[in-house]
């Protein structure tokens, strides 16, 4: 009987472990690999490999948006490789962004997955597919946890990475800004983790150490990341990348690792284009802003910093082997 106790007791924890799960709807922009005539950003694939390792999530379902079906064969790649549980569906979404209501298969899914249960939906890329999804069926926002996103900004903060040589675009909120007012209008929570996040993290040359090169997922992951390492030096000083998306995914798997402002307003800003070097045809924009100085209705929590250590737990799962 005595041997019988600590077997028990692994049981029980492990039913208590299952049960603090988070139930997420994984929808995506992936490009990681993409073939174009500079490298795509690898992030949001970088994401996609930590997020099949987290036992604190359960994926229900991804979908993607923009470039679906490259996008579509990259995320089956990507989970052949790296995914140990049971099949989980993959549906394609937007293929540019700019068709907020048009439904699609994402979108369907999407709205039949939260009929079965409620979900936090993580949204790495422009938010058409989940703003379709409020916006056609209100009905199903008592179902949505939260939406946790790649976007937003404290007022004036450029987004200048590595030796601030150029200001970038938040390009998930300027992809689709229509899209996100449907979310700013609803009543559904918000999550915002982006560049300023993200912006403490870095992975280069030395940080791929921790991939075995003999083994073909983590070789062909270690070639893929060369060129947008390179094409970064070339940029913005620095040889590497910030992982922006793991942040995001991060405020649902790791969240003692950041710092918040909490209840803040969020709004749209219309204001001169501090990235005119890349935009040169936009003096003006909208930029999506949170401040405890704004009246806005619609309040948020919003990631400020990655705290140190949280690097390191993107890196311990990048390797097929982890």
């Amino acid at each position: 009987m005595k041997k019988a106790i600590p077997v028990l007791l692994a049981c029980v924890l492990l039913t208590l472990s299952a049960g603090a799960q988070t139930n997420i709807w994984f929808d995506t922009d992936i490009m990681i690999g993409m073939p174009d005539k500079e490298a795509r950003e690898v992030d949001d694939g970088i994401a996609l490999i930590m997020a099949l390792k987290q036992p604190q999530i359960r994926i229900v379902g991804i979908s993607n948006v923009t470039y679906v079906d490259y996008g579509f064969e990259m995320i089956q790649k990507l989970m052949k490789w790296h995914h140990k549980g049971a099949p989980i569906p993959v549906y394609k979404g937007s293929p540019q962004a700019n068709d907020l209501g048009t439904e699609n298969e994402a979108t369907r899914a999407l709205y039949a997955a939260l009929k079965k249960e409620k979900l936090t939906i993580m949204a790495l890329g422009p938010v058409t597919n989940v703003a379709t999804v409020i916006k056609n069926h209100p009905d199903i926002i008592p179902q949505i946890e939260k939406i946790v996103m790649c976007a937003a900004r404290t007022p004036d903060l450029p987004f200048n990475p590595g030796m601030g040589n150029l200001n970038v675009f938040d390009y998930n909120y300027e992809m689709d800004t229509n899209s996100m007012d449907v979310l700013l209008a609803s009543p559904v929570p918000l999550v915002f983790a982006g560049y300023e996040p993200s912006s403490y993290t870095h992975i280069g040359k030395i940080d791929l150490s921790c991939l075995n090169l003999s083994l073909e997922a983590d070789k062909w992951l270690y070639e893929t990341v060369q060129p947008w390492m390179q094409l970064n030096e070339k940029l913005f000083g620095v040889y590497g990348f910030i992982p922006f998306d793991c942040s995001t995914l991060g405020m649902v798997t790791h969240p003692e690792y950041f710092t918040y402002y909490r209840d803040i307003p969020i709004k749209a800003t219309y204001k001169k284009n501090d990235a005119l070097q890349i935009q040169p045809n936009q003096p003006e924009k909208y930029f999506l802003e949170v401040s405890y100085d704004f009246e806005s209705p619609k309040k948020v929590l919003y990631a400020r910093r990655a705290l140190q250590g949280f690097e390191e737990k993107i890196l311990e799962t990048l390797s097929v082997q982890r």
